[in-house]
């Protein structure tokens, strides 16, 4: 079986995985995704198809040198065949959170899932028992919220989110560190109620294993999601099953 490729450009970082069918042969995640990099990949695995979701705007330049070099790649988008139907307009769907709502659904198909990628932004999402994309809710992420509470006003210091986090801030840093992670924890319990009950929760992005520190229910944190949903995109694109408990990533 020849191999695939799967590459997820976020705004922090990038991760390139090469698959032989939902088995992981190879990966690599870079702070930004390099030609050298990609070359090497090409260079020693020969993929045959590549899936690329990217989130700052250069999915077509890469996607047009992988075709150069005799890869069929796609840049994922809501016109490719879905594992999932999509009740959201189509044109406004960011290609990250269709891959990680694939993820979530074939990790759990069958399963209610909301769906938490906690990266710049953070997003809400559901996914139905039935696999339906449903729609979501964007908000700031916890390192926008610092950095906005530090840039529109003009006492307010620089601070970052590791540290002493109490329940009720005793400074100005512990109380903005509280602020935004505990924000983020409360908009997660709120959307978590307003589902039906058995509701899974999965969370994916650089914030997840954070903010998953002060949650006090089960949930599934995965910082591979968004490339098992694409490595599932291409496996129901070439009629394979997108589910298999082989399926691995390496979760950092």
């Amino acid at each position: 079986m020849p191999s695939l490729l799967t590459i997820d450009q976020g705004n922090s970082a990038a991760k390139i995985a090469v698959w032989k069918g939902p088995e992981l042969i190879d990966e690599e995640t870079l702070p930004r995704l390099e030609r050298e990099a990609l070359e090497r990949v090409v260079d020693s695995f020969a993929p045959s198809k590549a899936l690329l979701c990217s989130v700052t705007g250069n999915g077509a330049r890469i996607t047009r040198w992988l075709r150069s070099k005799g890869v069929e790649a796609r840049e994922l988008s809501s016109e490719l065949p879905l594992p999932l139907t999509i009740g959201y307009s189509a044109e406004t769907l960011g290609a990250d959170r269709i891959a990680a709502a694939v993820g979530a659904w074939s990790l759990f198909p069958g399963e209610n899932s909301l769906v938490v990628d906690m990266g710049t932004a953070v997003t809400y999402d559901v996914v139905t028992a039935d696999g339906r994309f449903a729609g979501g809710n964007i908000a700031p992420g916890v390192g926008m919220r610092l950095r906005a509470l530090r840039s529109f006003t003009a006492r307010l210091p620089e601070v970052n989110g590791y540290g002493d986090t109490p329940l009720f801030g005793h400074d100005t840093t512990t109380a903005m560190r509280a602020g935004a992670l505990r924000g983020v924890v409360a908009e997660l319990n709120y959307y978590r109620g307003l589902l039906p009950p058995g509701t899974r929760t999965v969370l994916t992005g650089g914030w997840s294993r954070r903010i998953s520190e002060f949650l006090d229910f089960p949930v599934t944190v995965d910082s591979c999601l968004v490339t098992k949903g694409l490595l599932s995109i291409l496996l129901y694109n070439e009629n394979l099953p997108i589910y298999s408990e082989n399926k691995t990533c390496i979760d950092k």
